[in-house]
């Protein structure tokens, strides 16, 4: 199964059991250290969704928690009768052995854990002062309750349900907080979350893709693909490839200014063949070009261009302007609408109006899959999503 297919999979079956890996955490969050020592200094940090018994972000943060200088630390999980798994529930004995153990809740409430002190007397504060305790509902991110920490907190931190992407992160802006998540890359083409990247009130963290190295999944799901494995532990590891970071941290990646060739040096030494053979088709419906590899932007090119949707790992904000998105009529606004457009595939023929919501260029009937149209005498290829940017006036210091 296709990497992207294994975030489908769980998106469409409500599966969101994939628990991040300490080392992912690890690295991830010492961007956000470098550029701030401070980034966590007297804040209330949540992690919501968390399943803190199990998560390496409780753990992160709680052995970090002095180092950081960290004020609170709350920690919560959504109760095991209300996750879509099958794997028989697997009581620790960091619960079973408490004085606080309720066998009528252990399954349908959630739990919190808490650090701020130290519990213990042990002249300092790490995960063995968690405090714990049932939730008075099952957790869930939209309850009253969790939105209660929700608004104590300054910085929200987890890996949400992959299958409430959307809503969570709506739950994160309508209280105004901070926040750092994974998410499936394909989240920035969402009509939820575009338009936050193109306004510059979030943007992609440290990593995506290959950068995360893969999500811990509970014993009976499926391990898809060549890059599954069970590490050392006994973990089940999936590596999709295909997730990202989202966050309104500042870190110094994002200040970082693409080198990039001139127009005519890119036709002449770029290391990519279709640069080289094709240059930079313009597209037929909207006033830019295409430029399908982020290392081949031209620095010196004046007008709009279209990036990989990928191009936002590298985006700086200083250098380049975000337009639009190609993904969608209304967020790009094309200059032509196709007439009674036809996809041709393999030799098979159907309807092809999905050319009216995205960005399109002339290409050949040897193309592999093409469109046609009544009010057109050439084919046309759709790439996939593409980012609108352009350079700021302003910036004169892109060339290598």
């Amino acid at each position: 199964m296709a990497r992207r297919e294994v975030m489908s999979k769980a998106k469409k079956s409500q599966n969101d059991e994939f628990y991040t890996q300490y080392v992912d955490i690890q690295k991830e969050l010492n961007a956000y250290l470098e550029y701030n020592p401070d980034v966590f200094r007297n804040k209330i940090i949540l992690l919501p969704c968390d399943d803190p018994e199990w998560s390496n972000f409780t753990k992160f943060f709680a052995q970090n928690f002095e180092r950081f200088g960290i004020k609170k630390l709350i920690s919560t999980s959504y109760a095991h009768e209300r996750k879509h798994i099958e794997e028989p529930y697997q009581l620790t004995l960091f619960e079973s052995e408490s004085p606080k153990f309720d066998k009528s809740k252990t399954k349908t409430h959630g739990k919190i854990f808490t650090l701020d002190s130290d519990t213990n007397k042990s002249g300092r504060i790490d995960i063995n002062d968690l405090k714990w305790d049932y939730l008075k509902g099952d957790g869930d991110f939209r309850s009253d309750e969790v939105k209660k920490l929700r608004n104590e907190a300054d910085i929200i931190i987890t890996n949400p349900p992959f299958s409430l992407f959307r809503e969570f992160l709506a739950w994160i802006m309508e209280a105004k907080k901070q926040f750092l998540i994974i998410g499936s890359i394909n989240c920035i083409t969402y009509k939820e979350v575009f338009p936050l990247i193109k306004d510059n009130t979030v943007w992609l963290g440290n990593g995506m893709g290959r950068w995360i190295s893969g999500f811990i999944v509970p014993k009976g799901y499926e391990l898809y693909g060549s890059e599954a494995k069970i590490d050392k532990e006994g973990n089940r590891i999936v590596a999709t490839n295909s997730c990202l970071w989202l966050t309104n941290l500042e870190h110094g990646k994002r200040h970082q200014p693409l080198q990039l060739m001139t127009y005519k040096d890119n036709l002449k030494y770029s290391k990519h063949k279709d640069i080289k053979e094709n240059g930079y088709p313009e597209y037929d419906n909207y006033n830019a070009i295409d430029v399908s590899f982020t290392d081949s932007i031209p620095s010196d090119y004046k007008g709009i261009m279209g990036v990989p949707v990928t191009f936002l790992d590298k985006y700086n904000p200083d250098q380049f302007r975000i337009v639009g998105l190609g993904n969608g009529a209304e967020l790009f606004g094309p200059s032509k609408i196709y007439e009674n457009p036809v996809m041709h595939k393999n030799g098979k023929t159907s309807n092809g109006n999905a050319i009216n919501r995205v960005l399109v260029y002339r290409t050949t009937e040897d193309s592999k899959v093409y469109y046609t149209a009544d009010n057109v005498d050439y084919p046309l290829f759709a790439p996939y999503a593409r980012i609108l940017i352009e350079f700021k006036e302003e910036n004169d210091e892109n060339v290598a």
